[in-house]
């Protein structure tokens, strides 16, 4: 297929910026030693798993259903972590996971036990209280957070035994960011949890690791891995999202209607809330082909969304020419956070998937209609 032949709203996936992104990834593996997961909480689109198995060690899960996914589709390794587990779902869980993270004491002490029994590595996810990034949203460190162990409440709450069943420890406090927050951010870890390291089998270094993007210091990365191998003898797990699909999608709309108030304003297909919620959770104004900033070229817009909601726009942006309706623009970067987090409020149309080949051909991997908007409800 040709682009123009592709319905909108179109998610696309560029197989070859996919592949180069896991290329270097894979040459990480190879050069530290470290195994390298897919965060899928950022990507998930399994049509690409067996892309991604020849490249990665395995993938991370955030309960039952992403942990199933892993192991139908991916069929390597698959670590699991969760604030909390349900009950009901642990045996079932128990089938598909092969690391198992525990939140708190409380659930290291309910559920450690039985993933120990049942052949299963278990691990710990600390806080090292140290924050590298400003905005709390994104701060696993922040005061109050939920997330991880600090080492006063593991003195407390832990025995020697249950010290001695540690498979590992986890910790995830970086968001977008480089090899430097994480060199800052190990060197606390060695101070605070030396102990701890030296006795278990792994670390994991959770994700948020944008090592594909253009100036990441991979060396540094390569320099925490390989001395946290050689001093403590431990394997070095990383599971980033964001890095495996970096700028490995787009999201094609179209114009549907031009309108004004003070500035002119195109309605798309695609819309904020429904298809990329980043846009207004994060949020960030998501880069249009051939588009530019506010003033720079000829014609200046707002692009907004087709739902009710006031503030379902997608940014200020100008170009060259005037937009006309069926004009078609491409959204950069839409592979990550997109297709996991899209939804069907005011009972928009989820955007179709589609690849990009190696040859720049177009081929349409899934569509959807009423089916699966009714289907979600009852």
């Amino acid at each position: 297929m040709k682009l123009s032949e592709l319905p909108t709203p179109c998610y696309i996936v560029d197989r070859g910026k996919l592949e180069e992104n896991l290329r270097l990834l894979k040459q990480i593996e190879d050069q530290t030693g470290a195994k390298i997961l897919l965060a899928q909480k950022a990507f998930s689109t399994w049509y690409f798993y067996p892309l991604i198995r020849e490249y990665l060690s395995g993938a991370a899960a955030s309960g039952l259903y992403e942990a199933k996914l892993s192991a139908e589709k991916l069929g390597k390794q698959t670590h699991v972590f969760s604030p909390a587990y349900r009950e009901e779902e642990w045996r079932e869980l128990l089938l598909y996971a092969d690391h198992l993270i525990f939140n708190s004491a409380t659930q290291f002490k309910t559920f450690a036990p039985r993933a120990k029994a049942a052949g299963k590595q278990v691990g710990l996810r600390i806080n090292p209280e140290h924050s590298t990034q400003k905005d709390p949203i994104y701060d696993p460190c922040a005061e109050g957070s939920r997330l991880g162990v600090t080492r006063k409440i593991f003195e407390r709450n832990f025995t020697t035994t249950e010290i001695g069943q540690l498979d590992g420890i986890h910790f995830h406090t970086l968001c977008e960011q480089g090899a430097e927050p994480l060199a800052e951010t190990l060197e606390v870890v060695e101070n605070e949890w030396k102990d701890v390291l030296k006795r278990v089998k792994w670390i994991n270094l959770g994700g948020g690791h944008h090592i594909t993007k253009p100036g990441y210091n991979v060396e540094l990365l390569i320099e925490c891995i390989l001395n946290l191998r050689e001093t403590y003898g431990i394997t070095v797990f990383l599971e980033p999202g964001e890095a495996i699909a970096l700028q490995a999608g787009t999201l094609v709309a179209t114009v549907m209607d031009i309108t004004e108030n003070g500035r002119k304003i195109a309605i798309l297909d695609a819309s904020a809330a429904c298809h990329m919620p980043d846009v207004l959770e994060m949020p960030y104004r998501p880069e249009v082909r051939n588009g530019g900033l506010p003033g720079e070229k000829g014609v200046d817009y707002i692009l907004g969304g087709p739902t009710c909601l006031a503030s379902d726009v997608i940014g200020e942006y100008s170009f060259d020419h005037e937009l006309t309706v069926g004009e078609r623009l491409e959204l950069e970067d839409m592979a990550i956070y997109s297709m996991v987090k899209n939804n069907t409020f005011n009972g928009m149309r989820l955007p179709s998937i589609a690849e990009m080949d190696l040859e720049g051909d177009y081929s349409l991997i899934k569509s959807f209609d009423y089916g699966d908007f009714v289907g979600r409800l009852s």
